[in-house]
């Protein structure tokens, strides 16, 4: 079991993706991947449906080898460790490497402070008594949710809206204390007033925990990331990156004809 330390983290970790490849039975969907997401940074991974974003994103906490059919080549280092050697633990590494979905997942029938602390039981982490409460409060604070539910801890997740159900997942896996934060789309089933506390909540967060976002939308890529990587399958082939780096060149003087078309809205 892991004593859980209640202090912040400090930046983060970096993480590199070096020539990842990944297949679903004999479909190749991703080529020779290579990405450094940098410590206390946001990364946006950018691009149209269909060429690998999430599925290079699930491949960064080992959600990908739990699909039967799924392989991959490459390497994923933490720091410079290779996620995937030999002996590796898996709770380790999703407990270093936390992941939001697209759609909220809260349980719904357990109430809003169980829900944040969820994730401690599956990962082996405790926490003493007297710390859980503050735990709680903190992790809220951070989603950016504390103020709307400190009255009512004890309701259920699954009464929240839609955006407090976000910021709750975020609240969660938070808890345990990660170094990177995945996160898929987050904002993609959001009215816009959700969607601005939760861009809120990844510029916060950034400080101390390394953000790598799926998003499809190029405004909120602009906002909320310092990085940004293109990712695009053309005529069959599998995705790759087309181009990568900061995102004010990315979107202001990109080098590639193509990524141009895609973040000024002409494809995709």
């Amino acid at each position: 079991m892991t004593q859980l330390d209640l202090e912040p983290a400090v930046a983060g970790a970096t993480l590199d993706a070096v020539d990842v490849s990944a297949w679903f039975g004999p479909r190749k969907v991703l080529d020779r991947v290579s990405l450094t997401m940098a410590a206390g940074t946001v990364t946006a991974l950018i691009g149209p449906s269909g060429c690998g974003k999430s599925t290079f994103l699930r491949i960064l906490n080992r959600m990908h080898e739990l699909v039967p059919s799924a392989a991959l080549a490459g390497e994923v280092r933490l720091d410079g460790v290779d996620i995937y050697q030999p002996g590796r633990r898996i709770t380790e590494t999703r407990r270093r490497i936390g992941m939001v979905f697209q759609k909220p997942n809260p349980f719904p029938a357990m109430s809003i402070a169980d829900n944040v602390t969820a994730g401690l039981k599956l990962t082996g982490t405790t926490v003493s008594k007297s710390g859980r409460e503050e735990l709680i409060e903190t992790c809220l604070t951070r989603a950016g949710l504390w103020n709307e539910v400190r009255d009512r801890l004890r309701q259920p997740g699954g009464a929240l809206s839609g955006g407090q159900q976000q910021r709750l997942c975020i609240a969660r896996s938070l808890a345990v204390r990660p170094d990177v934060l995945l996160m898929d789309e987050p904002c993609s089933a959001l009215d816009p007033t959700s969607t601005r506390r939760i861009e809120e909540t990844i510029a916060d967060l950034r400080t101390d925990v390394t953000v790598v976002i799926v998003t499809h939308n190029m405004q909120q890529a602009a906002r909320v990331s310092q990085r940004c990587a293109f990712f695009l399958a053309e005529d069959g082939d599998p995705g790759h990156v087309v181009e990568e780096g900061p995102t004010d060149a990315m979107f202001g003087a990109p080098t590639d004809p193509r990524t141009a078309d895609y973040v000024n809205g002409r494809f995709g």
